[in-house]
């Protein structure tokens, strides 16, 4: 190294706070010896900028990002290049998982540059927080399509240097862009036939050779899967099949783990082969619930094992990921691991675990395993399901609003997103029924209920009532119903963002799990099963009518959307299983658990229990009690109930 260089970077170390080796994030730890002079999310990088009066970097990644780990490597530990990105802008670097609000902002900004979105994503911003310029990879010297990390750094700062008044006109045309992603019509909910259309595209999007859908790189897309079978419980042939297709092709594929189980996050191949290798919780939890739905017992079990004995800590939290890398006989590699025999896996270290435990994704988990333990009969994963439940509630909720994350104890500043509230909030009802303790129920509700009230406190004023089984209503001004947010979350959006008038009011895209807007009105919906709370079902039905054309319309990207969707749109089930004498009656409350049908609720619980529910307010259980000591099944549609029964045959006979 030049005397000239080594000096500068001297001089850099000196002057730099190591701002990221607390940091809650493991991705932004590993960034924390890097010569540029990182910042986390936060006011102070913005305030930084101004005063200095140059342009930001943001920078957005997550631990187990293979190309995030490249470009730390190659550009962002290059001592020059970091002079010289330390020189000419303030730079911050931040996990996507940690605050999903930011990077949903910045990656909807950045797709006025690029088609090619994805992470590492860099992101250029005035000290408004405004983009003026995006891209992803970039690499220390030029590959195609790549330019070199330095080209574009000196690019950003001509525009910004000469071009100042064009790069913030730009900025602030796309700031105002982003602003108007909201302001969408609302429509009415898909009925039969635009569900049969939804299923004729999603058909036309199958891989007839190699299943799955669409080309490479291929995704397991479960929330489509999810759909597909919640249309296929109310009769849909077609549905069912392409669902179980799917689900086949994947499980004998690549994509698949078969020792210690799990999936990987996608494969770079049509064929589902050479997969991208990292194994995400959210994909694990969401295939776990597919896989015991259709019933493939040993797929799930593998799901189930690999959630339990690789991704659950000590506290009960699980982690949000397993990295796509490790050193294997002594060599960095990516997949290596994986490529390894049971004994062979035994004598190396596995891949690293981004043990950050997020509120969100660990509900996922949560609500998979509980349901699955249920219908599938292991009790064992119920039990990890509680452990972490019982973790979020005495770790995760401080002062009725929720952390999004943390990790050793240490609490992430980043505020708790809707999809916190919602896929938590739907954790805790499955684990209710799951498990016949009616407090977790009640955590539920305190969660949605949160929620709704954190709206605007006067709504727009209406020509007529709100219907309560539409969520419709008149705006009198348009004719139109009003488009307003119907759940919120306590506490407001990201302080950065909104102040800079960034916070999108709704993102309703949804990637490979459910938004939060579709998680929320989810367990508003199942709350409403169980209450019989109209507020709940006006709520997650004014919540879809908000963005069901744009879903009709892209249902590959739409699935958990469309799947609650599909359960507003069916009649109401419930049924209630109270348990009589010790291991009597286990053929009713079998007959239950296999029950499937869109938007149904299943719940196996004791008499006491069933009290416990009515007394908290929850009137699905009200007066459910055993007739003669047996096991009893009540089979209820909108709350109106059938006689009792206390055979498997009489049940069967009830089922839709």
């Amino acid at each position: 190294m030049a005397m000239a260089v080594v000096d500068t970077v001297r001089a850099y170390a000196l002057g730099m706070a190591n701002r990221l080796a607390s940091a809650v994030s493991p991705y932004l730890r590993s960034h924390a010896d890097n010569p540029v002079d990182w910042f986390e999310w936060g006011a102070e990088a913005f305030e930084a900028a101004r005063a200095r009066q140059v342009p930001v970097l943001v920078s957005i990644g997550y631990s187990t990002c293979h190309w995030c780990h490249v470009m730390a490597r190659e550009s962002f530990s290059d001592p020059v290049l970091a002079a010289y990105l330390n020189d000419n802008f303030v730079a911050i670097k931040v996990d996507r998982e940690e605050y999903p609000d930011v990077d949903a902002t910045y990656l909807a900004s950045a797709s006025a540059f690029t088609s090619n979105l994805g992470w590492p994503l860099n992101v250029f911003v005035t000290p408004e927080g405004q983009a003026f310029f995006a891209g992803t990879y970039f690499p220390p010297v030029p590959v195609q399509p790549h330019p070199a990390f330095r080209q574009v750094l000196e690019a950003v700062v001509d525009a910004w240097t000469d071009r100042r008044a064009e790069a913030e006109g730009n900025a602030l045309h796309i700031a105002t862009a982003l602003r108007a992603l909201g302001d969408r019509a609302p429509g009415d909910l898909p009925g039969e036939a635009e569900f049969a259309a939804v299923v004729a595209e999603l058909r036309e999007y199958e891989d007839t050779e190699y299943g799955g859908f669409g080309g490479a790189p291929k995704f397991p897309v479960a929330t489509v899967i999810d759909l597909l079978l919640e249309r296929g419980s109310v009769g849909d042939a077609t549905a069912q099949a392409l669902a179980e297709r799917t689900l086949t092709a994947m499980a004998g594929s690549d994509l698949r783990d078969r020792i210690e189980g799990g999936f990987f996050r996608y494969s770079t191949m049509r064929d589902w082969s050479d997969p991208h290798y990292e194994r995400m919780l959210y994909d694990n939890a969401l295939l776990l619930g597919v896989y015991a739905r259709v019933g493939q017992h040993g797929v799930a079990e593998g799901i189930a094992s690999f959630l339990i004995q690789v991704m659950q800590q000590d506290g009960g939290g699980f982690a949000s990921a397993q990295d796509s890398e490790s050193t294997v006989d002594g060599e960095r590699v990516e997949g290596g691991y994986y490529a390894l025999d049971a004994d062979e896996r035994a004598a190396q270290t596995p891949p690293a675990l981004d043990r950050k435990i997020l509120t969100g994704w660990n509900g996922l988990a949560i609500e998979a395993l509980a349901a699955a333990g249920a219908r599938l009969g292991h009790p064992e994963w119920i039990a990890a399901a509680r452990r972490a439940a019982d973790f979020l509630l005495a770790e995760h909720v401080l002062d009725d609003r929720l952390v999004r994350a943390s990790i050793d104890g240490t609490v992430s500043a980043a505020r708790a997103t809707l999809e916190d509230y919602g896929m938590f909030a739907g954790a805790l009802i499955e684990l209710a029924l799951a498990t016949g303790e009616v407090r977790y129920a009640i955590e539920a509700r305190r969660l949605v209920d949160a929620a709704l009230a954190a709206t605007v406190a006067e709504p727009p004023a209406v020509a007529e009532p709100v219907d309560p089984s539409t969520g419709s209503g008149t705006d009198p001004s348009t004719g139109s119903a009003p488009a307003r947010p119907v759940f919120a979350v306590p506490g407001g959006a990201d302080p950065v963002l909104a102040a800079h008038g960034l916070a999108l009011e709704s993102d309703p895209s949804e990637g490979a799990y459910p938004n939060g807007i579709s998680a929320m009105a989810r367990a508003a919906q199942r709350l409403y099963a169980l209450t019989a709370d109209a507020r709940y079902l006006a709520a997650a039905t004014a919540a879809m009518r908000g963005f069901a054309p744009l879903a009709v319309k892209r249902p590959i990207a739409f699935g958990a959307a469309l799947g609650v969707m599909s359960a507003l749109g069916t009649e109401s089930s419930q049924l209630v299983v109270v348990t009589g004498a010790a291991h009597d009656g286990t053929d009713v409350a079998s007959v239950a658990l296999a029950w499937q049908r869109s938007g149904a609720v299943v719940a196996v619980v004791t008499a006491e229990q069933a009290r416990a529910f009515s007394d908290a307010g929850f009137e699905l259980f009200e007066g459910r009690t055993t007739r003669d000591g047996e096991s009893t099944a009540y089979l209820c549609r909108d709350f109106v109930c059938t006689l009792p029964v206390t055979d498997a045959a009489s049940l069967l006979a009830l089922l839709p």
